[in-house]
């Protein structure tokens, strides 16, 4: 997990539209960038329709929510357009992203042990660094819980 107060790592990655999106681009603008294992499952799908049910209030902030998966492009249009969600979804399908903010780690489920996303939120600020971290969020009330995070 990253320290608060340190810079965000930059990253260059395309959206479910195919259009590259960097850090670099939101200077200015708090961005509310969350990791999670897979589209289309359970727990990924409460927490994307929370932070879309909650879409506006978070652009009335002056934030900017980006999903992060490493699911393809082709994946996220089909997530975005069956649950109707009005923000960014980032395809990191080489982990670069997710290497670097330091989400790609060892998880256990039934006995058994693999790599994955550990589902994680970061509140970066206007100057890029990193305000808040979150690790091992819930996914039904991590949208909440970064709506009160911005005041």
């Amino acid at each position: 997990m990253l320290k608060v107060g340190t810079k965000a790592p930059s990253f260059q990655l395309p959206d479910q539209d195919g259009e590259m999106h960097t850090l670099e681009e939101y200077r200015g603008k708090k961005v509310i960038l969350y990791f999670y294992p897979k589209d289309n499952t359970s727990g990924c799908t409460k927490q994307a329709c929370g932070f879309g049910e909650r879409y506006p209030q978070f652009k009335e902030k002056g934030a900017v929510v980006l999903g992060v998966s490493k699911d393809s492009v082709a994946s996220h249009k089909k997530f975005q357009e069956k649950y109707g969600l009005p923000f960014t979804l980032l395809s990191d399908t080489d982990l670069v992203a997710i290497k670097a903010y330091d989400v790609w780690q060892e998880k256990k489920n039934y006995g058994k042990v693999y790599m994955g996303i550990v589902r994680t939120t970061y509140l970066i600020d206007e100057e890029g660094k990193i305000a808040k971290a979150f690790d091992k969020v819930k996914a039904a009330e991590n949208p909440g819980q970064m709506l009160e995070e911005l005041g």
